[in-house]
């Protein structure tokens, strides 16, 4: 940002008749730090002690209702989700005619509840910020965070300004103004390709691949597919993000499907079908579950192979029912595909630490999976067997192969230099 560019306008929301220290607080940090505050009140009940930009009445009318509606509508609960409603409505607006820069939003439960949904209304590259109680909780689900959203705890700050609560949101603040001025939104000069792995002591494809496609003119974003990475993954595919994908680890299906938090939500390995986006797939992984490390094992897993990765997560086996249990559960995901899928089989081993004296060897394990899938794919989907492990070259030939003579169909954009 150019010294003589206009003040970034960052939209500061929250309820103004319960917050309003905080809240003028953080306007005079942002003021400070050479932004613009633009006040944004989602009070409900009663008024803030001084005059926003947008009122909880223009919140209301962006909801298609009036503030007396929201009251009677129920209870907390409704009242509070119609204001989101019309605070996501109100913020997209003000950024589509150039009124915002980026946006804080600030509260407990309810105030998160509300920010979750002004996030994901909004577009990756703009900054946006949740200073929250809950911040990291398990109560907010994956599915409904943003894939830039930013987070900070609201450590004592529950109730009115103290020491601990000015150096928090004086952190948040600064880190919005100066994203807004500094942050770059993502460049779209060559197609997208996603593509979905684990690190490389894991899952290497990615080396091979991704130099590749960039020879070719393409720009590839590899999403780590421990929960919030697949999470992003589909956010951007959601919103059309991807000219394909190369989902070649969907591990976090079998996390989901045995209720672990290394889960990226219940909508794994859809979206991009569902937005006509091709998808080249491929079981990376999907033999493992993850867990924390840092937790005993579950009782269902007590007897299954275990590798601990870091001191933070750890991977167990499924047993063989359960890979047949996750090959039918992919089958199902990728039937509601509305573009080309071609699903890669490497029947000589889904992860590194399948092979021969590796932690998590498991021939049986690997037979049940390989041959469930091959009955458990819809017609829609081309199944292309190949013999080798998904770590060898021969693999990633293949993908390869597959997406030139999509290319050459037409069905994927060409690149460009």
């Amino acid at each position: 940002m150019s010294p003589s560019a206009p003040l970034p306008r960052i939209a500061i929301i929250g309820t103004g008749d319960t917050k309003s220290d905080e809240l003028h607080f953080m306007a005079s940090v942002i003021d400070e730090a050479g932004g613009l505050p633009v006040m944004v009140d989602v009070s409900i009940l009663d008024d803030p002690p001084y005059a926003p930009d947008y009122s909880k009445h223009d919140i209301a009318r962006a909801a298609g209702t009036s503030i007396e509606a929201i009251i009677a509508s129920g209870d907390e609960n409704s009242a509070m989700t119609l204001m989101a409603k019309g605070a996501a409505i109100l913020t997209r607006d003000l950024y589509e005619t150039g009124q915002m820069d980026g946006v804080i939003m600030l509260g407990g439960t309810m105030g998160t509840d509300l920010a979750l949904d002004v996030a994901a209304a909004l577009p990756l590259g703009l900054p946006k910020f949740v200073v929250s109680t809950i911040a990291y909780s398990h109560l907010i689900p994956p599915e409904r965070i943003a894939p830039d959203l930013m987070m900070i705890l609201w450590a004592g700050g529950l109730f009115g300004l103290n020491g601990i609560c000015r150096s928090v949101l004086s952190q948040a603040c600064g880190a919005v103004v100066g994203a807004a001025k500094h942050g770059r939104s993502p460049d779209c000069k060559r197609p997208l390709i996603g593509m979905t792995s684990l690190g490389s002591s894991c899952l290497r494809y990615m080396k091979h691949l991704k130099p590749e496609l960039e020879k070719r003119g393409y720009d590839v974003a590899v999403f780590h597919a421990t929960g919030m990475g697949g999470r992003a993954f589909e956010a951007i595919a959601a919103q059309n993000g991807f000219a394909a994908v190369f989902d070649l680890c969907i591990q976090e299906v079998s996390n989901h499907h045995y209720g672990t938090v290394v889960t990226s939500g219940p909508d794994r390995l859809e979206n991009a079908g569902r937005a006509g986006i091709p998808q080249i797939v491929a079981p990376g992984a999907v033999d493992m579950v993850d867990l924390q490390a840092w937790q005993d094992l579950p009782a269902i897993f007590a007897d299954r192979p275990y590798h601990a990765h870091n001191r933070l997560i750890g991977s167990v086996t499924s047993s063989p029912e359960g890979r047949r249990e996750i090959a039918r559960l992919v089958g199902r995901k990728l039937a509601t595909a509305a573009a080309k899928v071609a699903f890669l089989l490497p029947i000589e081993g889904l992860q590194e630490w399948d092979r021969p004296e590796e932690p998590l060897h498991d021939p049986d394990g690997l037979d049940a999976f390989l041959d469930e899938i091959r009955r458990a794919l819809p017609a829609t989907v081309t199944l292309h067997e190949v013999e080798a492990h998904i770590n060898a070259s021969a693999f990633s030939q293949k993908v390869l192969e597959i997406f030139d003579a999509w290319v050459a169909e037409g069905v994927i954009p060409e690149g460009r230099p």
